[in-house]
């Protein structure tokens, strides 16, 4: 299965994440298929970039995102675009 997770990178005790499509057998920072954006919570405000493109394509196919992507997901809007996608006939 495919999923949508935050991949850590940063210094020791700084960390900032990649949203990454990952097979969801992979480890936290293992291998990925596509990176779709980054999130740093240590910033003020935090700093979220996704490709919405991207991330819309790849919830249509089928990933699924953890907890946490997809509260970000939310947060950025693009959770509410793929489900309004969804219920149009």
């Amino acid at each position: 299965m495919v999923k949508i997770k935050l991949k850590r990178v940063g210094a020791t005790k700084q960390p900032s994440y990649r949203i990454v499509i990952a097979d969801s057998r992979s480890s936290r920072d293992g291998k990925f298929i596509d990176t779709i954006g980054h999130y740093n919570p240590r910033s003020t405000p935090e700093d979220l970039v996704i490709d919405e493109t991207k991330a819309l394509e790849w919830l249509k196919q089928g990933a699924q995102p953890t907890a946490t992507s997809a509260r970000l997901l939310n947060k950025a809007g693009i959770l509410d675009k793929f489900n309004a996608s969804k219920e149009k006939p």
